[in-house]
């Protein structure tokens, strides 16, 4: 009688946790039916069916059937967030951009991947704002290497350099589409907006150049008086949105795609430069100095 006491409660266990992780499986696929980016068609309605069929039977399964189902309905700019795994922007050190100059005129800007907390981020558009010349035939906007995070503050690190009540970027979801306007994007960073620049602007990129780095980019595009530099950037141009699952995890899901002022619309392609080289600093200095 006891020995088969243990087995009936261990059957019942068994049970429960599998309850358990499908109840943490149908959590994520109900976000994602209501917010994934490509959460539509055939191509998902088949991993959304094969993800609600499984019968997982630890967390870890769990977890991988969501990851799976995450980038059918999110692309590939999607991932799960484990519990613990990230660490509060309040205590991070964030690196600064930098400000130099070529030639001893041109200033070059080399905006640095940023997700620090609100004061870091003012303290990061500030040390441009506050280091770019008034009087300037040209600038350099680095963005080689810069992985993403939060774009206000690169945005507004720039946004000297952008037209003045500029519609800039869009974010398009399945539902609606949301225009940034520069003010917007200044006032959320937390800095005072500055008269406009008027001057040529080379821009560089390489294939490091990811999500809100694309984003900063794609501010830029469509303006005649902007050109591109060095590699295709990653192919990350889109939004992202955290979604908390029972647990602690995170689900980062894909909700929108980056939209330009052209009409142009981004998000898991890389976005080519309008040069190609492997001198991008050299060849936009030489550009910026024949305009």
């Amino acid at each position: 009688m006891k020995k088969i006491s243990v087995v009936l409660v261990t059957a019942l266990l068994a049970v429960s946790c599998t309850d358990s992780n499908r109840q943490y499986v149908r959590k994520a696929i109900r976000i994602m039916d209501g917010q994934g980016l490509f959460a539509e068609g055939p191509d998902w309605e088949s991993a959304r069916a094969d993800a609600l069929s499984a019968q997982p039977i630890s967390m870890e399964e769990a977890q991988e059937i969501v990851r799976a189902a995450a980038k059918v309905a999110g692309g590939k700019h999607s991932f799960l967030e484990p519990a613990g795994s990230v660490v509060s922007d309040a205590t991070s050190e964030w690196p600064s951009p930098k400000v130099t100059l070529s030639e001893g005129v041109i200033p070059v800007i080399a905006l640095s991947a940023f997700s620090g907390n609100q004061a870091e981020g003012v303290k990061y558009a500030s040390v441009v704002l506050e280091a770019v010349p008034e009087d300037i035939h040209g600038v350099v906007i680095d963005l080689r290497g810069n992985t993403g995070g939060n774009m206000y503050p690169m945005i507004a690190a720039v946004h000297r350099f952008l037209p003045d009540d500029d519609e800039m970027l869009r974010f398009r979801t399945r539902k609606r589409t949301q225009w940034i306007p520069l003010s917007y994007a200044v006032r959320v960073a937390g800095v005072q907006q500055k008269s406009r620049i008027e001057c040529a602007v080379a821009i560089l990129t390489d294939d490091h150049t990811a999500s809100s780095g694309e984003a900063t980019l794609i501010c830029f595009r469509g303006l005649d008086y902007v050109r591109v530099f060095g590699a295709p950037t990653a192919g990350y141009a889109s939004a992202n949105q955290p979604f908390p699952l029972p647990g602690g995890d995170n689900l980062v899901l894909t909700t929108g795609c980056d939209v330009a002022r052209t009409g142009e619309v981004f998000c898991d392609d890389p976005i080519e430069p309008d040069v190609v080289t492997e001198t991008p600093l050299e060849d936009a200095i030489g550009w910026i100095m024949n305009q």
